[in-house]
């Protein structure tokens, strides 16, 4: 763990933004974030398709489209990623931050054997011999769990499960320590079972490496069993953001309400959806963007967009009624 993530941060964005030129215009696909996540801690990022969440962290490691416009602060340590030359990323990317892509198989090159791509991404970063290498990638495998890890090794991608796969992704991800581990969608369409211990494994990480752990999700249920923080974002911004136990409890942005309304085992014996669909974020609406579908919202919240996160009881929202929101719900 570097020194700087030990002082401070480990991850930090200030007013940080994305948009992507298009024929019909510019899409603003994520609109200022604020936010800092600590070493040692895993924060969700929860929201509907299109919220920003992916592009977020995909804006950080320098891996969105040439054309992409990227402004703000985004900061690993002391190092800003913001406008970094090409080959700081490389040295970046796999050593001070790693991302676990949701499709395992996609990311995994299918003609090399796994402990190959293992031992490549370590020697990318470490001056090690090929067999210290190898030894490491072998310890790698099994400690994120994968059974008979020297012959396992010595297969290629396609005589793995999916889990099992998932597992290969986080042991490459963590092969050299990095100080932030982004995990996006790492348990999608597997079975529970799987999904699991793949979480499992990623609070390790988060406790054996003391690392600061992102994970992207839509699940909420994964979210109660792993987060120690929460980020919901809409319309490319942050809504609501606060400790895991809090925002279950009482969420005070009514995106978020909504949210825990649409999931199984909550209050509801039938599930309640929010109605309408996200922004179209070329022509965003006036007003608070949730305005549309908020079934709290009045006429203010058709005069300007929220501030940023402000604090309202043991919550960060963005809602001109939060207090009021809070109040009822109390």
């Amino acid at each position: 763990m570097s020194a700087e993530a030990e002082r401070g941060a480990a991850l930090s964005f200030r007013d940080f933004r994305v948009s992507f030129p298009t024929m019909a215009g510019e899409v603003q696909a994520v609109r200022g974030i604020d936010l800092d996540v600590h070493p040692g801690e895993l924060l969700a990022v929860v929201g509907e398709s299109g919220s920003g969440k992916s592009v977020t962290f995909l804006g950080l490691m320098g891996l969105l489209p040439p054309r992409t416009k990227i402004t703000g602060s985004a900061k690993v340590g002391d190092l800003e990623l913001v406008g970094a030359k090409p080959q700081v990323m490389r040295k970046v990317r796999g050593k001070r931050v790693a991302m676990i892509f949701q499709d395992p198989l996609s990311a995994l090159n299918p003609v090399q054997r796994i402990g190959h791509q293992i031992v490549e991404m370590i020697q990318s970063h470490q001056s090690m011999s090929k067999r210290d290498a190898h030894r490491r990638s072998v310890e790698l495998l099994d400690m994120v769990g994968i059974p008979q890890p020297d012959e396992r090794a010595r297969q290629y991608p396609h005589e793995f499960s999916g889990g099992m796969r998932q597992r290969v992704m986080i042991a490459m991800a963590i092969a050299n320590d990095p100080d932030v581990l982004i995990a996006d969608e790492p348990t999608t369409a597997l079975d529970v079972t799987v999904q699991a211990q793949i979480l499992e494994v990623l609070e390790r990480v988060k406790t054996e490496l003391n690392a600061a752990v992102v994970l992207i999700t839509h699940d909420l249920g994964v979210v109660a069993r792993v987060a120690d923080r929460v980020q919901v974002m809409y319309a490319g911004r942050a809504v609501e953001r606060g400790d895991i136990r809090p925002l279950f409890d009482h969420p005070s942005h009514p995106y978020t309400r909504g949210l825990m309304l649409s999931l199984p085992g909550t209050e509801h014996a039938r599930l309640i959806p929010i109605k309408g669909s996200p922004p179209n974020m070329l022509r965003p609406p006036s007003g608070c963007p949730f305005r549309p579908r908020c079934d709290h919202a009045e006429a203010k919240c058709d005069t300007g967009e929220p501030p940023p996160l402000m604090q309202h009881g043991d919550l960060e929202t963005a809602c001109v009624r939060a207090d009021e929101l809070v109040e009822a719900r109390a």
